[in-house]
């Protein structure tokens, strides 16, 4: 790819969504570190403005912008302002906006949350990446990253919605990579497993801490963000024909979605 260096004026932009916390807001200061200028969207706009003054006191460049990727009429028109007059290419977008809710056995799983598990992992994917696959194929040296999940190869009891809705952003990655072959974009896939950041299992459990808290309870070291946003700064950052198709991180305590090394 054909960022600029760190500390010089950026030359194109990488997008990530879901940048409020967690994998992208780490993986937005990596890739600003690696000379991007990093468009941050997310729905808390505080969090968004914390993390554009981080990285601009680092010596970045990034700009926030509010966005819930479900909103197809609101995506279509970040992606008209974001090409509109910034003189600078789209060359990155990285799908991060997801999550989980709940981890109810299929016989009594909440429909609602399974609709909202799809639009936001799915739906909300297949939003921008439409929305900014013209201006990743204009810049002549495009990336879309899709940050799926070990839940997404492979499955585990009460975790059918989001296991199901991983599935399918994993589909969406291989097909899109199918359909597009020739044009001047990458597809790329980082499917993490176990991953500590600060929302993602206590959102699951609506807020329950202490539930959340059991998940990683008795691993030594489970994945940071910042391990899976090195992951996925390193894949946009090979050379433009080296296409990293699905990297699967997971800590070395674990060894598939149900077996985990607990030291208890």
């Amino acid at each position: 790819m054909t960022a600029a260096a760190a500390g010089s004026a950026a030359t194109a932009t990488a997008v990530v969504t879901g940048a409020s916390g967690g994998i992208g807001a780490a993986t937005a200061r990596q890739l600003a570190a690696a000379g991007y200028h990093v468009a941050v969207t997310a729905r808390r706009e505080d969090r968004l403005a914390a993390l554009v003054a981080e990285i601009e006191a680092a010596g970045g460049s990034a700009s926030a912008h509010r966005l819930d990727v479900t909103d197809r009429a609101a995506v279509d028109a970040f992606a008209e302002e974001l090409t509109a007059g910034a003189g600078r290419p789209v060359q990155v977008l990285v799908n991060n906006a997801g999550g989980a809710l709940g981890q109810d056995p299929v016989a009594s799983g909440v429909v609602e949350e399974w609709r909202q598990m799809y639009e936001t992992n799915v739906l909300g994917t297949l939003n921008v990446t439409q929305a900014l696959l013209p201006a990743l194929t204009a810049s002549g040296d495009g990336t879309v990253v899709v940050i799926s999940s070990t839940a997404g190869l492979g499955t585990y009891e009460g975790g059918a919605g989001y296991v199901a809705a991983k599935h399918g952003e994993h589909v969406l990655a291989q097909t899109l990579r199918l359909e597009i072959v020739g044009t001047p974009v990458r597809v790329v896939e980082i499917a993490p497993g176990m991953v500590k950041t600060e929302g993602f299992s206590t959102t699951r459990f609506h807020g329950d801490t202490a539930r959340a808290a059991k998940v990683y309870e008795g691993v030594a070291a489970p994945l940071s963000a910042d391990d899976v946003a090195d992951t996925i700064t390193w894949a946009v950052t090979r050379p433009s024909h080296v296409n990293i198709d699905l990297m699967v991180v997971r800590p070395r305590a674990q060894a598939s979605n149900t077996k985990v090394h607990r030291e208890l």
